[in-house]
């Protein structure tokens, strides 16, 4: 689980950054026919995954890490298991966010 504060993932979360829980691609199963846009982000090509009908953001994955797909936070059923374990793209983070200092932060993505 983590916070991206990339420039993409403020832009398209509308937010300071962009929550969500990682897992292995492969693991994944999705149910349904999510629509998809490509971006060229901070990372590379990415690929993020939202509800066609009400515009929802689902998932992300990267060309650089394909293996391995963001679950974004909102999407969760219970949205206060979620609990970030690091902050990634903090060197993109806006001045004013207070980055908790107790979580590892990573001024890019992590290897």
């Amino acid at each position: 689980m983590l916070n991206c504060h990339c420039a993409d993932c403020q832009r398209s979360s509308g937010a300071p950054f962009a929550s969500g829980v990682v897992v292995m691609s492969s693991d994944l199963e999705v149910q349904g026919s999510p629509k998809t846009y490509d971006v060229r982000a901070s990372s590379g090509m990415t690929t993020r995954s939202f509800c066609g009908d009400c515009g929802s953001p689902l998932f992300t994955r990267s060309e650089a890490n394909s293996q391995f797909t963001s679950i974004r936070f909102p999407s969760l059923d219970d949205l206060s298991t979620f609990a970030p374990m690091l902050d990634i793209w903090t060197s993109r983070a806006q001045p004013w966010v207070c980055l908790d200092e107790k979580l590892p932060h990573f001024p890019n993505s992590p290897k």
